[in-house]
């Protein structure tokens, strides 16, 4: 009880007031006043000209709902199923499949007005995020086949409201952007003042905040950064056919070109994206297609490197590899984080050798708590015990914290905390970058039992691993899992080294 009590208390130290205020400030709302919010507003929408760049990806097929790797088919919809959890649910209610390329114009609007025939029942797709989602998949979907429907209209603007009364203040982060970027859309859709500046008013603040110097999204999840750069080539395209004169633009597009510089510069040379904290592949639109988008949007990349976000991404003749020296950007929302400090990936002649274990899942539970820790990552762990506290599905109590960073063209060596508090112990570690072979040294600032670990690639055979990593202690190759997509995992490899104090490791590329 009295470690829980602890984990909260680190956790909590590092939330913004304006968090705290808001989660007690809903609760206590909804026990003193009941809602019964209208869920239909008299509505006058106007002609939005817009057409997908990039669909979404094939969800829905003749009553077949797929999401997360998990399939439903349905007789009768449940909006409310959760068998598979909640981000399932989530996914459902996002309404994404009105976006995929197969969708008929009269499938799409059966599917939509089935959701009307029964949101009094709907629960959590009535909340701020999916509300978010969903807003922007309904209006992109009627301006593309010219819908003009009063009946959607005018409870799509109920749902527009709703979520005006509950933006998620109370989390902030990529939340807060997506209810920011819906009311953008609402704002222009329904010619709706109110609506227009309160999105103005979240989209310039919170991306001045959340987008780092070097054009990291601040979460620091390449998949998550992929989205919300999406959602702003979506709104430039947007806004580019608006006769409003609206400052949001230029800001919008002054962040895109930011943003594309860096997924420019964490993309591997064969389109992959590391699986760097919450990231996994086939969620978001792809690398590939990003650039794709930015050349049609004449939006064009700055000359920056990789810097603020904490990630360094070394290219030699046959290999890359990207390295984790940074602190956690988004102290006070910092969900989406690993305990992964010091871990890295490398590409072997622009193919996958030394991975991310990914995540398989959101749910809370073993799972998530094994994907999220040290034990999961490229690096080194202290007495079983994570670098950063993570915990609870979501949450980041005492975290590491970079004391020394120094950098040279073919080394960097750096030393974190995350072992200081409990065991007054510090953890440095150097990346020397050669040709043909990195050399890693592991040094501890006491005597103590450590465990290194890295993970391969499932293509990765034992003798190639045994032939590829040199050191003078002994090597234990262990079967295990990674996930590479939500709720898929795969059989692979990892090597482990147990060793006190220090630890020189060769890994031949």
């Amino acid at each position: 009880m009295l470690t829980k009590t602890l984990l909260l208390i680190n956790t909590l130290k590092y939330l913004k007031p304006i968090q705290i205020y808001y989660r007690i400030y809903y609760v206590l709302r909804k026990k003193v006043k009941g809602f019964n919010y209208p869920l239909s507003l008299n509505s006058n929408s106007i002609d939005i000209e817009f057409q997908n760049f990039i669909y979404n990806r094939e969800s829905y097929n003749n009553k077949k709902f797929t999401f997360l790797n998990l399939s439903k088919e349905f007789d009768k919809i449940d909006w409310n199923y959760s068998d598979f959890g909640k981000l399932w649910t989530y996914n459902l209610n996002y309404f994404d499949f009105l976006n995929q390329k197969s969708i008929s114009k009269s499938e799409g609007l059966r599917l939509i007005y089935d959701y009307i025939d029964n949101i009094e029942n709907i629960k959590d797709g009535l909340e701020p995020y999916p509300t978010s989602l969903r807003g922007i998949n309904w209006i992109k979907f009627l301006s593309r086949f010219n819908i003009k429907d009063k009946k959607i209209d005018d409870t799509l603007l109920a749902q527009y409201y709703i979520l005006l009364d509950n933006l998620e203040y109370h989390l902030l982060g990529n939340h807060l952007l997506e209810n920011g970027f819906s009311l953008l859309w609402a704002g222009i859709y329904f010619n709706d003042d109110k609506l227009l500046n309160k999105a103005e008013e979240i989209l310039i603040k919170e991306l001045d905040e959340q987008i780092l110097r070097d054009g990291a999204h601040f979460e620091l999840s390449p998949m998550y950064h992929q989205i919300i750069l999406f959602r702003i080539f979506n709104a430039i395209k947007m806004l580019n056919f608006t006769k409003k004169n609206l400052k949001i633009l230029l800001i919008l597009k002054n962040k895109a070109s930011l943003m594309l510089t860096w997924l420019e510069n964490i993309t591997l040379k064969n389109g992959d994206i590391p699986l760097l904290n919450d990231s996994a592949n086939r969620i978001a639109p792809s690398s590939k297609e990003l650039f794709k988008y930015a050349k049609e949007l004449k939006i064009k990349s700055k000359k920056l490197n990789l810097k603020d976000s904490g990630y360094r991404k070394i290219n030699k003749k046959n290999y890359e590899c990207i390295i984790d020296v940074g602190d956690i950007k988004a102290s006070y929302i910092a969900g989406h984080t690993h305990a992964d400090t010091f871990s890295f990936i490398v590409y072997k002649q622009d193919k996958p050798f030394i991975i991310d274990t990914g995540i398989s899942t959101y749910e809370v539970g073993k799972t998530r708590d094994y994907e999220r820790s040290t034990k999961a990552h490229n690096t080194i762990e202290i007495n079983n015990t994570n670098s950063s506290e993570v915990w609870g599905g979501f949450r980041v109590a005492d975290r590491a914290s970079i004391i020394d960073l120094k950098e040279k063209n073919n080394y960097i060596v750096a030393t974190h905390d995350g072992y200081l508090k409990k065991y007054k112990i510090l953890h440095t570690r150097k990346w020397i970058f050669e040709q043909e072979k990195i050399i890693l040294n592991d040094y501890l600032s006491k005597n103590n039992s450590a465990t290194f670990r890295l993970y391969f690639h499932p293509n990765i055979s034992k003798k190639e691993i045994k032939n590829s990593i040199r050191t003078d202690k002994k090597i234990n190759i262990n079967s295990t899992f990674i996930a590479l997509e939500y709720n898929k995992k795969i059989k692979t490899n990892m090597i482990e080294i147990s060793f006190k104090e220090k630890l020189k490791v060769e890994i031949l590329l």
